[in-house]
């Protein structure tokens, strides 16, 4: 099992209804990056593990390898911490 507090791959917690969420996991698709959804509006214990990590209600909460986290991230934000993180081509 991934340990929430430093996990060894991209750890996404969103919902289906969530635009952001979408965009994100677009890019993140688009990218060919690997990443575990975690889907927080069918499962509360997940909604639950997003909020302990960014001590906040929004979403997308991605939770990277190196410990770090971003919240609603804008797409270059996204795309520079992937490309800072060697996770892209």
């Amino acid at each position: 099992m991934t340990d929430a507090a430093s996990p060894s791959e991209i750890m996404f917690y969103g919902a289906g209804w969530c635009g952001d969420c979408r965009r994100s996991r677009a890019l993140l698709d688009s990218l060919d990056v690997p990443y575990v959804y975690n889907d927080v509006e069918h499962d509360a214990s997940l909604a639950d593990t997003a909020h302990e990590i960014s001590g906040g209600t929004h979403i997308p909460v991605i939770q990277f390898p190196d410990g770090t986290v971003q919240v609603e991230p804008t797409d270059p934000e996204l795309s520079e911490k992937l490309a800072a993180l060697g996770l892209t081509k």
